[in-house]
Order: C-alpha cells, then sequence, then structure tokens
C-alpha cells in the first residue's frame, strides 16, 4: 500500500502561507505601533512667504541667464565635495535679473559660508542676498 506523501507538502506549501496571510490581515490601527510625532507648524514661515516682498521660486527670472545661474549654483551645491546636508541641497535659489537670492535652513555656519561662497564665485560677488538661516539642532 503506498502512502500519500504530497499531503503534507500541500498543507507545507498552501494552506500555511494563507494561514499568515488571513493571521496578518486582522490586525488593527490600534495594533500597529505608533511614534508620537508632533504636528509641524509652519505658520510663520508660510505667511511669510505670503509676504510679496519675499521671493519665492515661483518669482525664478524667465531668462536664459537666470536661469543658468541658478542651475549652476544648484549643481555647485549638491557635487560640492564638501558633503552638505540635505537640507542645505534644499534651499531655494532665485535669480532675478542677474541678482541671486538664497533663502532656506542650513544645519552649520559653515555650510552657510561654503554655501554663499559657491554662490558668489557663480553669480560674481555682488549679485548675491545671503537669506539663509542656520536651523538650531534639536
Amino acid at each position: 500500500m503506498k502512502k500519500n506523501l504530497q499531503s503534507p507538502n500541500l498543507i507545507v506549501s498552501v494552506l500555511l502561507p494563507l494561514c499568515l496571510l488571513f493571521s496578518a490581515c486582522n490586525k488593527t490601527e490600534s495594533d500597529r505601533p505608533t511614534a508620537a510625532m508632533p504636528d509641524a507648524d509652519n505658520t510663520a514661515k508660510n505667511e511669510r512667504d505670503r509676504n510679496d516682498t519675499t521671493l519665492t521660486p515661483g518669482d525664478q527670472g524667465k531668462s536664459p541667464a537666470d536661469r543658468a545661474v541658478t542651475q549652476n549654483i544648484r549643481k555647485a551645491i549638491v557635487s560640492d565635495s564638501n558633503g552638505y546636508s540635505a537640507t542645505a541641497k534644499n534651499i531655494k535659489i532665485i535669480t532675478i535679473n542677474g541678482k541671486t537670492t538664497l533663502r532656506g535652513p542650513v544645519k552649520s555656519d559653515a555650510e552657510k559660508t561654503g554655501i554663499v561662497t559657491l554662490a558668489k564665485t557663480i553669480a560674481g560677488e555682488g549679485n548675491v542676498d545671503d537669506q539663509l538661516e542656520v536651523k538650531a539642532n534639536p
């Protein structure tokens, strides 16, 4: 008499994964770990950016020369060997009629100095308005 050896294989290969799948689907939101994250409050900065005197990326000059200056500064920051932080790489760079404004947070005075130096090298010494802010470490 031959025994059916495929039954145990069927249980292990089909039924076990299905049971595991269904048991994972029954978890509720309360079963999942949650991190207590405070809500971000950028109200003050958002209000500041609504002010017509504050430049935003939407104000970027449309001329090929203005776009080239902005692009070259961004490329220099991203590829610089100093290894700027992700925060520094995401600053706002706005060039209008040859004048470049740098806005946003950086992590240190060294990042701020390095970025301003790069921008002045590309845009020209008197063509950079430094509005970078050193972000306090929590």
